[in-house]
């Protein structure tokens, strides 16, 4: 993808960097973005899983992004197969259609490719994130320090299907060290799908059935009418 929005590099010092990203030893700089930066002004819920996940995993990733987005709160991904990319697309479901991705890759580039549209969507809609800059590729080392983007700039984590081996669960890890909320949602104990939400559940993970379970723990919170 060669996104026809303008990519900024954000500084620290930037009104507009996202200060939450400060809670980070080593908070990126430059951040890269493509899309709304006022969309950082919202609180962020985050939501990620499987790339392998079940039909059943993604309506349910689907149905939380849906009401997160219309309860005020920014969804956060990693357009990654499979959960992250359901959370995105129903995310950007009229009326409000926003979202923000954090990109393992350079803005300029897609990965996975077949998210290319998706991507496409999220610059014209919402926001694409990167601590990479143009031109640089997937790289495996680079999902883990994405994935502490995304732990940083959320309030909480909610993770749908995850093995005991998945990188969803080092978003969780890195959510709970900085103190932000971290929710889990069971599944069926045949097979390995939702092993690694049982094993957040059973270390202290909030048990997410419902939206208000994730909606309870923010009372406080009252996110920006920015329709």
């Amino acid at each position: 993808m060669k996104t026809p929005l303008p990519i900024q590099a954000l500084y620290p010092n930037s009104p507009i960097y996202p200060k939450r990203l400060l809670d980070l030893r080593d908070p990126p700089s430059p951040l890269y973005i493509c899309g709304n930066p006022a969309l950082f002004q919202l609180p962020a819920i985050a939501i990620v899983g499987s790339r392998e996940a079940s039909l059943q995993g993604m309506y349910i990733a689907s149905q939380f992004a849906k009401g997160l987005n219309d309860a005020g709160y920014l969804v956060i991904s990693g357009l990654a197969r499979g959960i992250d990319g359901a959370a995105h697309r129903s995310a950007l479901t009229p009326p409000l259609a926003r979202t923000a991705a954090v990109c393992g890759t350079g803005l300029d580039l897609v990965y996975p490719y077949a998210h290319r549209a998706l991507a496409q969507a999220i610059s014209e809609q919402g926001l694409l994130i990167s601590e990479f800059s143009v031109g640089v590729g997937p790289k495996p080392f680079h999902f883990p320090r994405r994935n502490r983007l995304i732990a940083a700039l959320a309030l909480g984590v909610v993770v749908v299907e995850a093995t005991t081996r998945s990188g969803s669960l080092i978003t969780a890890h890195l959510a709970a060290e900085m103190g932000r909320e971290v929710f889990a949602v069971p599944g069926s104990i045949l097979g390995n799908r939702s092993e690694g939400c049982h094993q957040l559940i059973q270390n202290g993970a909030k048990l997410a059935h419902t939206l208000a379970d994730i909606l309870s723990e923010f009372p406080d919170v009252n996110p920006p009418n920015m329709r």
